[in-house]
């Protein structure tokens, strides 16, 4: 062999290395081209589609599927039975003390009451590919489309279809005439594509949890009635002949005229498209900088006002720079807070609120990042999207709450006033930021209806178990990175971790491998406990006595839960002097950084199979004030009760 083969080789063998190690993963791509007529008297619109869809992966495809959501809101639906089953189960009580039925309180049993005129559906009348006519298998809210002949890998194919769609009368997320008036919340209002990743088709049934979505380019025209304002994803191509707050109409003649106004509308790089439409909405924008603006659509309200509206555009411009240094550069031209839905949801570009609440308004805009710029599969690991994007909006929110809240031209003197209180009070609240999820992790683990968190979102036994699950014990997975890694660590992996994983559908495991290859530590162990099981964590501060060989004071740790974690644990002396001993954990091959100024000492390795862990300190037991584990609460022990011991005087 050569030395200059040699050299070649051993480029391509580093070349293959680097390859392997972080694979470009694949995704398919789709060009949505919608239009439809709607007929707001009947609740019903129809429309054509033309997707061209391109299919990157290795796989030759006999299938395509296609999601119906609409037709999950007909009686004896398996969204109506599912809810209507879970209500029979009480997962928890309420205040007083009573059960309380399981359902979402939404969904409850109203699917089963709907009327056939207040039903939704999706009907596919026509499917064609090349002009020959696919055959159609309808699965309820699954549309099963057998190919006459497949579609190959690196292909393009162009499908034809025509649709019609009843709006049902809302129920969840999607539907008409909701409880604050807006007319339609147009959600999952589309034959939509169903993803084909690197684990095959992703066809779950609609049952009013979560979604999954092709990446794609969006072209969608709506026709409706002149009078309705509509906000949408995307943006809005003939502004100029619309007006209604996108531009002025300087020109009258460029104005559409006749019964209806056509609204066209263009997004990329997305995997979701949302509309509302209502005739009494309100909208106002504001530029936020070159090739970004906001916009809130909203109706009218004593109760809150105009200024509560404009406060959600104030309050978005202030968090976003804080934003997208800690999580990522947000890549779209725009972003709308609509007025509609049944509380709050997420959606490219776009989300539908209750209302101007800013806690909701950045809980649904982080989604952004972690269900549309990420894309996570919802449905496989829910806790990545909704754990992930609550710890966000804690971080957040404390960031706009410290530096902006109070601020706030759009806020009268007694909500400022109410606003500094409840800040105050929370700056002074032990644990700080993730006290409520951490709560509601702690309450889900001593509940008896914790599963794992590798469940499927559709299939938890219990809506209570799912949300804690997703939610609280999703959030406290990052917190507590925090105390394994340090919080500075931490914040550097998510920005990894987007700028690794846009667009790109990662899972659990990219997650951890971007986090141990930015910390340098092990870190698989901490997935496997957290994710895979339902164990808890444990620890308690055992004996303080003396060793009989060094004859120095020793502390002994006691680990009584199952999962193993390094160990912080705080000495304060009655000097007022304090010192940090760290064990850390075999598991990890490495150690955390320091995170504070206060002396560290770093002992030998616990070994996670050990149940007991002693360490020597050089001075007196006399010295000692308190010995205390993990003062800053960010290791989710479920019995702090034995963490900290006073020495008596």
């Amino acid at each position: 062999m050569t030395r200059k083969f040699s050299a070649i080789l051993a480029i391509l063998i580093t070349v293959c290395n680097i390859s392997y190690s972080q694979p470009d993963r694949w995704q398919q791509h789709i060009k949505y081209n919608i239009d439809i007529k709607v007929n707001d008297i009947a609740n019903k619109f129809s429309g054509t589609e033309k997707l061209e869809y391109t299919n990157n992966s290795p796989d030759t495809l006999h299938k395509l599927f296609l999601h119906l959501y609409w037709n999950a809101f007909q009686p004896n639906s398996s969204m109506d039975v599912r809810s209507r089953e879970l209500g029979k189960i009480s997962a928890r009580n309420d205040r007083a003390g009573n059960p309380v039925p399981d359902w979402d309180g939404r969904v409850r049993d109203r699917i089963s009451k709907l009327t056939p005129d207040e039903q939704g559906y999706q009907k596919v009348f026509s499917l064609k590919i090349s002009g020959v006519e696919q055959k159609l298998i309808e699965h309820e809210t699954i549309l099963e489309v057998q190919l006459m002949k497949p579609i190959l890998p690196k292909s393009k194919t162009i499908i034809d279809l025509a649709f019609e769609a009843q709006v049902p009368k809302q129920i969840r997320r999607s539907g008409r005439d909701n409880a604050e008036g807006i007319r339609f919340s147009m959600s999952q209002w589309y034959p939509k594509m169903v993803e084909y990743d690197y684990q095959g088709w992703n066809a779950n049934p609609y049952i009013a949890r979560e979604f999954y979505g092709v990446w794609g380019d969006y072209d969608v025209t709506i026709n409706i009635d002149k009078h309705f304002i509509v906000a949408a994803t995307g943006i809005l191509e003939n502004a100029a002949s619309i007006g209604k707050g996108y531009v002025e109409l300087k020109l009258p003649s460029a104005q559409q005229t006749g019964k209806n106004l056509l609204w066209h509308f263009k997004g990329e790089n997305i995997h979701d498209f949302v509309w509302a439409a209502d005739t009494g909405y309100k909208h106002i924008s504001k530029q936020i900088r070159n090739g970004l603006t906001f916009h809130a659509f909203y109706k009218p309200n004593p109760a809150w006002g105009d200024s509560a509206w404009n406060n959600v555009l104030w309050a978005a411009e202030k968090a976003l720079p804080f934003i997208e240094k800690h999580y990522g550069a947000y890549p779209y031209p725009q972003y709308s807070f609509i007025q509609g839905g049944d509380g709050g949801m997420e959606y490219a570009m776009a989300t539908l609120l209750k209302g101007p609440g800013i806690g909701t308004v950045f809980h649904e805009w982080m989604h952004s990042w972690y269900q549309h710029i990420l894309g996570t599969n919802e449905s496989l690991f829910g806790w990545m999207d909704e754990g992930f994007t609550t710890f966000a909006e804690n971080e957040v929110t404390d960031y706009y709450n410290t530096n902006w809240a109070t601020k706030s031209p759009y806020l009268n003197a007694a909500a400022k006033t109410a606003l500094a209180n409840q800040i105050e009070k929370d700056k002074n609240a032990l644990p700080a930021r993730q006290a409520d999820d951490y709560a509601g992790y702690f309450n889900l683990a001593k509940s008896g209806f914790e599963e794992p968190l590798t469940t499927h979102a559709d299939h938890f036994n219990t809506n209570f178990g799912y949300a804690a699950a997703a939610y609280s014990k999703g959030a406290t997975f990052l917190s507590q990175l925090g105390y394994i890694v340090s919080d500075s660590i931490r914040d550097k992996i998510l920005l990894e971790y987007y700028r690794q994983w846009k667009f790109k559908h990662p899972n659990a495991n990219d997650f951890i491998r971007v986090a141990e290859k930015t910390s340098g530590l092990a870190l698989q162990w901490y997935k496997e406990y957290w994710v895979n099981s339902t164990k808890t964590i444990d620890y308690k501060i055992g004996n303080i006595g003396v060793d009989s060989i060094s004859n120095k004071p020793q502390v002994t740790i006691e680990r009584v839960g199952k999962i193993p974690m390094p160990i912080d644990v705080l000495i304060t002396y009655k000097d007022g002097s304090k010192e940090w001993h760290y064990l850390p954990l075999n598991l990890m091959f490495g150690n955390k950084l320091q995170e504070d100024k206060t002396p560290r000492i770093i002992h030998e390795e616990w070994r996670w199979t050990h149940p007991t862990y002693s360490f020597s300190i050089e001075r007196k037991i006399t010295d000692i004030k308190t010995v205390e584990i993990d003062p800053s609460y960010r290791m989710a022990d479920i019995n702090r009760v034995n963490n900290k011991l006073v020495v008596p005087e």
